[in-house]
Formats: C-alpha cells, structure tokens, sequence
C-alpha cells in the first residue's frame, strides 16, 4: 500500500504540470526536453563515430530542435523581464 500511496503522489505531482495555476514553466520544460535531445544526438554521434560508423541524422531534424530549444528558453526569459517590469511599474 505505501508504494501505491508513492507512486499516486508521484504521477499527481506530474498532473500538476498541466493544471492552468503551477509553478512550473511548461516553455522551461519543453526547451529542457528538446536540449536533452539534441545532447543524445550529439552522444550518439561521438560513440558511432568512435566506433567506425557515420550516424546519419537529417540536418533539418536538429535544426527543428534547435529552433524549439532557443524559441522555448527565449520566450521564457522575455516573460520572465517583462514580468519583472510589470511588478516594478505596479509598486
């Protein structure tokens, strides 16, 4: 029952990501996702390539997750000034 009681926490914690109020910046996530990505490509690339072998990957396929890294991370730093700029113009 307590492993049950764990993984219920668990898998709610995780159902709070998508809940319209959290802390959680879904732009952060999605760029960190699409970065882990492209780090297991490039792994991959070193270790086939140490191996002897050519890792073929389609270049528009990492520019696709290049383009989703740079687009989630940079809209979520320019909310993150402009909401800084916001609070500051209330007070």
């Amino acid at each position: 029952m307590k492993i049950i009681k764990y993984l219920k926490q668990k898998f709610m914690a995780f159902a709070d990501i998508f809940k319209d109020k959290n802390d959680i910046n879904e732009k952060s996530v999605i760029g960190f996702m699409s970065f882990a990505i492209m780090v297991l490509f490039a792994l991959a690339d070193l270790i086939t390539g140490y191996l002897g072998k050519d890792l073929v990957v389609q270049e528009f396929i990492y520019n696709s997750f290049l383009v989703i890294t740079l687009g989630c991370f940079g809209i979520a730093g320019v909310e993150k000034i402009f909401s800084k700029k916001e609070k500051e113009e209330e007070l």
